[in-house]
């Protein structure tokens, strides 16, 4: 069944095209790990995205670098550090706590005096990578590249309803296998996987698979089996 699954997915003409072919630009860097989920985090915004009938056009990553669970919350380019921080709160420390480590790029909004003096009084450090080297938060960049590559998928013709989609897009990012971790993310916060509409489906029927000849042989089996346990029971 998987290399079924992986033969047709390489011969797939929707992901071909939308798969980005472009190689990473130098190596990421590895930051260290924490020892528990949603202690270390980085985050970016995933800009240029068609204006939607909501008015967002851009997407705030935010990433756990333990579990490599991901939340993707639509923003406006404009939003200010103060808006952003409004919806980290709204939309991660909820679930999550606050951070003791947060990994970031030199955007404005992360530079800006009001979020450094507000995770200051928090007790989280900021992390910055450089304008150079904006591989040193590769765990970002990935996730980034993956949420464009899914966003392409899904989308195609209807590119200005990528927010009604982008719940369902989280969801299903965080219920692959990553392959650090070789678990999901749910898997390693909650410690079980959500159910989706293909663990809902019934079994099919596969009597009609069964050969009748093992079938009648397997209960003839079974019938000896209850009789000679009758029999030990009687002399016991």
């Amino acid at each position: 069944m998987r290399i079924y699954i992986q033969r047709h997915c390489s011969k797939c003409i929707t992901c071909l095209q939308s798969k980005s072919r472009v190689m990473p630009h130098g190596l990421y860097t590895p930051l260290p790990i924490d020892s528990s989920p949603w202690v270390d985090i980085s985050m970016d915004f995933v800009l240029g995205l068609p204006r939607t009938q909501r008015g967002f056009d851009s997407i705030f990553v935010v990433v756990d670098c333990f579990s490599k669970m991901a939340h993707f919350i639509p923003c406006h380019k404009v939003d200010n550090a103060s808006y952003i921080a409004k919806l980290f709160f709204k939309e991660v420390l909820r679930l999550h706590g606050l951070p003791k480590t947060i990994v970031s790029d030199m955007d404005g909004k992360f530079l800006s005096h009001f979020w450094k003096v507000l995770w200051e009084k928090l007790g989280t450090k900021l992390v910055y990578s450089t304008t150079c080297h904006p591989q040193t938060d590769g765990q970002t960049e990935v996730v980034n590249r993956s949420l464009s590559t899914l966003l392409r998928v899904i989308l195609k013709g209807n590119k200005k309803t990528w927010d009604d989609c982008l719940p369902l897009i989280e969801f299903s990012y965080n219920r692959v296998v990553h392959k650090t971790t070789n678990l999901f993310p749910f898997e390693v916060i909650y410690g079980f996987n959500p159910l989706t509409p293909l663990d809902l489906l019934p079994l099919p029927n596969t009597t009609s698979l069964f050969h009748k000849e093992g079938v009648s042989r397997a209960d003839f089996i079974k019938k000896y089996h209850e009789k000679f346990k009758s029999q030990i029971e009687k002399k016991t």
